[in-house]
């Protein structure tokens, strides 16, 4: 076993390496550029949802109460009618991208961490790279993709941008086993 005080140079090294692709893949690469599409009339969608003041969050319409409501005959019209979404909405006023780029930092240490703990916990001191690579490997992949693919089971995003997430992923943890790989203590 390697405790995980001794990895900490992997877990940092492949947090900034992932933050560096994952900014050059999202600026760089553009295949996500078409993830989201534009409502048709967007300006009269924004003004139609702006005058109700709704503050950020998450929304599902429409929304029954309980289950019992949601076999109702007033529910099911509703549904049958449409429109059915679920939608997060953001509060007005210029994204701030500090924020959300300091929390995809954290978040790729705390994917870091995951994997030292992991492959610490399986592997001794002078492992075979790619021993360490594998644990670390599938940790990271774990990590960064299985979750996502609910989002695309039970709230209908495209499975396109699935699969483009999960190829993110897979590139993150790449990156990530190799990084663990080759620092290992020996």
């Amino acid at each position: 076993m390697v405790p995980i005080t001794a990895l900490w140079l992997p877990v940092l090294l492949s947090a900034v390496l992932v933050f560096i692709v994952s900014s050059m893949v999202h600026m760089m690469l553009k295949y996500h550029a078409n993830d989201y599409r534009k409502l048709p009339d967007e300006d009269g969608v924004m003004d139609a949802l702006r005058k109700f003041n709704i503050p950020g969050g998450q929304y599902h319409m429409p929304h029954p109460s309980s289950s019992k409501e949601m076999k109702s005959p007033e529910f099911q019209e509703k549904m049958k009618r449409g429109p059915a979404a679920m939608m997060t909405i953001w509060p007005g006023g210029p994204v701030k991208m500090g924020g959300f780029l300091a929390q995809w930092f954290m978040y790729c240490v705390v994917v870091g961490i995951f994997a030292a703990y992991v492959a610490g916990r399986a592997l001794p001191e002078g492992a075979h790279y790619l021993a360490v690579f594998r644990f670390a490997g599938v940790t990271a992949f774990a990590s960064y993709v299985i979750a996502g693919w609910q989002e695309a089971i039970w709230y209908q995003r495209s499975w396109t941008m699935t699969l483009k997430n999960t190829f993110d992923g897979l590139l993150y943890a790449l990156i990530t086993a190799g990084t663990f790989g080759w620092l290992w203590p020996r």
